[in-house]
């Protein structure tokens, strides 16, 4: 870092609607857990995305569930968790000490049962706000309430009934709109936007003429999606200029971050970059400062939506 750049150390903080974080660097859900929050500082971090809970437990798809693609990966993991009731007794309490904003994702089998997921939720001070996952492509009908707006907005309407808190609805690029998906989760009740979810696609063993995957189709995420996901964040942002979105898609350094920003996003989520380097979110915290005095920018909210 430039003399300069120490002694006019930019402002990083950001604010996803109501919700105000020390800097704009989350990760994403799925992600992170398990001995990733004993390798690195989880408390410099803005905020953490838990693993998506369902109200019963889920099993996930067959292994495999991970196949590595030319510039990312595929995913079929199906939403694999403990189910509710033993989230809350398992998952919350570690959870509970984090220091950093803590958003839970949740994903219901019908669009009521989001409503039960997070009104249970809510009873929970330490939860900062939810993030609605209708966009999975690896569970049955997962993207359903995110492809098809009169469902988005009844989605969005039975979560927004049950709680008070902030809710952001996470969104698919399987769809060839994304505002219209975007204008129905907003009608419904959303207080900001998350997006992208990951790419529907799939890999075949020629060689043994079947699916490489044991889903068949999973998630395609990672560098290879980033293009897309930029240009939706874009398009989100240049049609409803003060709604909060956070970027997601193939994130993996403090430029990655800074193009979302500049697009329009207040702030970002890491997720597939985490399997490859545990520290990457925080290494994106550290050099985000550097970038933004280099380039003039003293404040992150002044870089927000610059490229439109």
């Amino acid at each position: 870092m430039t003399a300069y750049a120490k002694r006019r150390r930019p402002d990083v903080s950001t604010s996803i609607g109501p919700i105000r974080l020390a800097n704009p660097v989350l990760v994403a859900s799925g992600t992170f857990g398990g001995i990733q929050d004993r390798v690195i500082d989880v408390n410099r971090l803005g905020g953490v995305v838990a693993k998506t809970v369902t109200m019963e437990p889920r099993k996930g798809n067959p292994p495999p569930r991970v196949w590595e693609t030319a510039s990312g990966m595929l995913n079929s993991i199906g939403l694999d968790n403990k189910g509710l009731v033993a989230w809350i007794d398992e998952e919350l309490p570690h959870l509970s000490t984090y220091r950093c904003r803590l958003i839970v994702s949740v994903s219901g089998r019908t669009a009521e049962e989001y409503g039960d997921l997070v009104g249970r939720l809510s009873e929970f001070p330490r939860i900062d706000a939810f993030e609605l996952n209708i966009s999975c492509p690896n569970v049955s009908h997962g993207m359903d309430y995110g492809t098809d707006p009169a469902l988005t907005e009844k989605t969005l309407n039975c979560a927004r009934a049950a709680t008070k808190k902030p809710l952001i609805a996470k969104l698919t690029p399987n769809v060839t709109d994304v505002t219209r998906i975007a204008e129905a989760a907003l009608a419904g009740g959303a207080d900001a936007l998350s997006l992208v979810n990951t790419l529907k696609g799939m890999a075949i063993d020629w060689r043994r003429r079947a699916p490489c995957l044991g889903g068949v189709t999973g998630g395609l995420s990672g560098p290879a999606i980033k293009p897309v996901a930029l240009r939706m964040v874009w398009e989100v942002c240049s049609k409803f200029p003060k709604v909060p979105v956070v970027g997601i898609g193939g994130i993996s350094t403090a430029d990655d971050a800074l193009e979302f920003i500049a697009a329009g996003a207040c702030a970002v989520q890491v997720g597939t970059a985490n399997f490859a380097e545990v520290n990457t979110p925080l290494r994106i915290v550290e050099e985000m400062p550097a970038k933004l005095a280099e380039a003039g920018v003293r404040r992150l909210r002044d870089l927000v939506g610059t490229a439109r």
